[in-house]
């Protein structure tokens, strides 16, 4: 990552995205505390509205960098990309995500939370926004799912999102009318700690 080129950038009024995100991965974990909550707040686009301080601690990024910044900036790259499209189909379709979620930080390691969004409606019921608010999941939920994201990842490089989407209906014994549900209680009984 080039800070000179990142302070340009944010200097000329353009914003921050997944392309600035850093491309030298490192295996260096941060974690949250148990009673820390991360807040952000993002336009329907999903450009940076709002972050809290923990926020920008786990990032480590500034608020000034942050702040009309996409939010796949911090978009891990083990991540499979079926995880973000089931977020996106339920929270532009005024439902809630729940999920683990692997961060990438600025230097180049990463924070693992346990996510709730929500989407934001006016007083019309129009969406304006989303709120996220995510706080430290369990070892187990983080052991459990890095193991089924790396298998939806590994389907998304041979074949594809639609490979990586049949696999997690497999994975989850679900079908497309249950998939998001079972996801759900998957993800509710691995943060309890079942």
């Amino acid at each position: 990552m080039n800070e000179e080129r990142i302070a340009q950038k944010l200097k000329s009024g353009k914003r921050l995205s997944k392309l600035d995100a850093p491309k030298n991965i490192i295996d260096k974990e941060k974690m949250l505390g148990d009673e820390d909550f991360i807040v952000s707040k993002t336009d329907t686009k999903g450009f940076i509205t709002y972050c809290n301080r923990i926020f920008t601690e786990m990032a480590g990024w500034s608020r000034f960098e942050l702040i009309g910044a996409n939010h796949n900036i911090i978009r891990h790259p083990d991540m499979p990309k079926i995880a973000f499209k089931i977020l996106w189909d339920l929270i532009q379709n005024k439902q809630e995500f729940f999920g683990f979620v692997k961060n990438l930080r600025k230097d180049g390691g990463y924070y693992w939370v346990f996510a709730y969004i929500t989407p934001d409606l006016d007083l019309n019921g129009n969406i304006v926004g989303y709120t996220s608010f995510r706080k430290r999941p369990t070892r187990k939920g983080i052991e459990v799912m890095s193991g089924i994201y790396a298998k939806l990842l590994e389907a998304e490089k041979s074949a594809g999102i639609n490979a990586s989407y049949e696999l997690l209906k497999q994975l989850l014994d679900a079908n497309d009318e249950n998939v998001v549900d079972k996801y759900h209680k998957l993800v509710f009984d691995l943060q309890k700690g079942e």
